[in-house]
């Protein structure tokens, strides 16, 4: 019987979410501390950014297809779904140096 070089697709014991295309894209969401509270930090990759946004520090505009930062309270007073409301975008570098 000759054999066959097609692959069989995925196995029970594979375990593909390590190396899932979109959370590599996008990159893990974290928390952080800064000197006015704890923040929960997003990356946006170039090709995920579709949207024109306001960046908070230095007011200028960042662009479709620009990699930046998305970031919104952790510790907010009003709840989870306010602070999540509340996010804003921020180039890398003024988020960086955000005290």
């Amino acid at each position: 019987m000759p054999r066959s070089n097609r692959p069989r697709g995925k196995r029970p014991g594979d375990d593909d979410d390590e190396y899932d295309i979109s959370r590599v894209l996008t990159g893990r969401r974290r928390t952080e501390d800064k000197r006015d509270g704890v923040w929960n930090v997003q990356p946006v990759a170039a090709a995920s950014a579709t949207k024109y946004y306001t960046c908070p520090s230095c007011g200028l505009e960042i662009a479709p297809g620009t990699p930046h930062t998305v970031a919104w309270r952790a510790d907010g007073l009003m709840g989870e779904a306010n602070d999540l409301a509340a996010r804003r975008h921020w180039h890398l570098h003024c988020w960086k140096i955000k005290p």
